[in-house]
């Protein structure tokens, strides 16, 4: 009985020792990778590395910032991040929360937009969820009305209908919008936020944890796209 319990306690200790083994191998390994990002990120500011020279923001054609409703109060912090943006050169912006703060201060961020030169030629779209859900409503009654009740359909296929019909529906019904080419997450959680996810097909998320608040304390050096649809790199360094 006694090496039995003395064979357990060895099996145990081993199982711990493997598991700290495990931890330092990925704590080293994501170590070295954020050393390698950090001097990646110094390069690309710095010039030296030839591949990004060539890139164009011109490739962003619209683009969709979602900010966490409680960060959305910050007015001015999100009339900075617009005037950063506008000096990329992005011209279509759609701006996003879930309670709708932002379209709260809509009429303050526009008269801001209009007063400031930068902002020449910009487009502003302002929506929260529930403009989501009023779009997905306004859809499902039109699919209703427009194609179920006044086409002679079997009853197994009223009860279906496809994605191809919804999308025309939505445009129909005036909720279809442009697809983000890119979209910029700020928030505590890493998802769109309920971001009308008919429009983000296709669509590069980038998402920061740390808020927006932390982030605009960054000096923005670098923002870069490599293709419509691929990789996205971001490159900040603090002050």
């Amino acid at each position: 009985m006694t090496v039995k319990v003395e064979l357990q306690k060895i099996g145990i200790l081993g199982l711990q020792l493997m598991w700290h083994f495990l931890h330092l191998i990925l704590s080293s390994f994501y170590f070295v990778v954020g050393i390698a990002t950090t001097l990646e990120s110094y390069l690309i500011s710095c010039g030296l590395l030839r591949k990004y020279n060539r890139l164009s923001i011109e490739i962003v054609k619209y683009l969709a910032i979602v900010v966490d409703s409680d960060e959305a109060y910050n007015t001015l912090k999100i009339i900075e991040l617009l005037q950063w943006l506008a000096s990329l050169g992005i011209r279509s912006i759609c701006l996003y929360d879930v309670e709708g703060v932002l379209k709260q201060s809509k009429e303050i961020i526009l008269k801001k937009v209009n007063n400031a030169s930068v902002f020449q030629d910009i487009t502003l779209e302002f929506i929260s969820i529930s403009d989501g859900k009023e779009a997905v409503a306004k859809a499902a009654n039109f699919l209703l009305e427009n194609k179920f009740r006044k086409t002679n359909m079997s009853e197994d296929h009223r009860r279906r209908f496809s994605e191809s019909q919804m999308t025309e529906a939505l445009k129909a019904v005036g909720c279809g919008g442009p697809d983000p080419d890119l979209m910029l997450v700020y928030g505590p959680i890493r998802c769109h936020l309920g971001f009308p996810a008919w429009r983000i097909p296709y669509t590069e998320i980038l998402i920061f944890t740390y808020g927006i608040n932390q982030f605009m304390h960054l000096n923005q050096r670098k923002f870069y796209v490599c293709n419509k649809f691929s990789l996205c790199l971001f490159h900040s360094f603090l002050q």
